[in-house]
């Protein structure tokens, strides 16, 4: 049985190792800052919420997504939800919601960043959510077993959207 000072600090641990997997989802999912770090919370305290649930059958990183996917998956679901408070702390959401996602890049670089998810933004959720996987360097086989899609559903969908991504930005690719 895993004490609650175990699952704080995991909880700590897996916020500052994948804190990029939030702020690449959250960008993916929102149009705006506010959007983004509401997303970015929301996403904080399913993954604390999560936690008890977890039973290493996987990877830290693979349940961490699945999470957070779900979450911004569900998220806008419903026009209106309601939002219930949780004992978790601000302190223990901070580290996922900071707001410099890329230290050190220029503005035109944060620019191109922000050109590129906005076209990522348009495709449908399916898509978004297996870029994103992509993007971070997943094998098709994780990416299925994440999306519970099979390998080659995964290369067909990730090479289709490709194309359109490249025929709607190609100047994204022409920069990067």
């Amino acid at each position: 049985m895993i004490t609650n000072r175990q699952l704080e600090t995991r909880f700590k641990d897996w916020l500052n190792e994948h804190r990029g997997i939030f702020h690449r989802i959250a960008r993916a999912y929102t149009s705006t800052p506010d959007e983004r770090a509401d997303l970015m919370q929301e996403m904080s305290v399913q993954l604390w919420r999560s936690l008890p649930g977890f039973r290493e059958h996987c990877r830290p990183v693979t349940w961490v997504y699945r999470v957070c996917l779900n979450t911004a998956l569900g998220w806008r679901r419903d026009a209106v939800r309601s939002r219930a408070f949780t004992t978790l702390d601000r302190e223990r959401i901070d580290l996922a919601v900071s707001s410099e996602p890329r230290p050190g890049w220029t503005h035109e670089q944060e620019e191109l960043l922000d050109r590129l998810y906005a076209r990522i933004r348009d495709l449908p959720p399916g898509e978004r959510s297996i870029v994103l996987l992509s993007l971070d360097g997943l094998s098709y086989r994780e990416i299925g077993e994440l999306t519970g899609l099979t390998e080659t559903h995964v290369g067909v969908t990730l090479t289709r959207t490709r194309q359109k991504l490249t025929a709607n930005f190609k100047e994204v690719r022409d920069e990067l």
